[in-house]
């Protein structure tokens, strides 16, 4: 069984994965708008994309860490 401490742990991996998530989101929306302005900032762009491609990986280990081990 799960300790307290572990249960803590879960519970804040549970918040900052929403956190990431809704950034996630808003880079998206931002991406989309900048991209639709005729004066579109490359430069910009392209930091929101890396951005968002950090995001994408910080997600991905943290439901790596919430995801148990299964053993086949």
């Amino acid at each position: 069984m799960n300790s307290p401490e572990q249960m803590d742990h879960d519970e804040m991996l549970r918040v900052r994965l929403e956190v990431l998530r809704r950034e996630h989101r808003d880079l998206d929306e931002a991406i989309a708008a900048l991209h639709d302005r005729t004066t579109a900032d490359q430069l910009a762009l392209r930091r929101l994309k890396k951005r968002k491609l950090a995001l994408k990986d910080q997600i991905a280990r943290i439901e790596d860490d919430l995801t148990p081990d299964i053993i086949a």
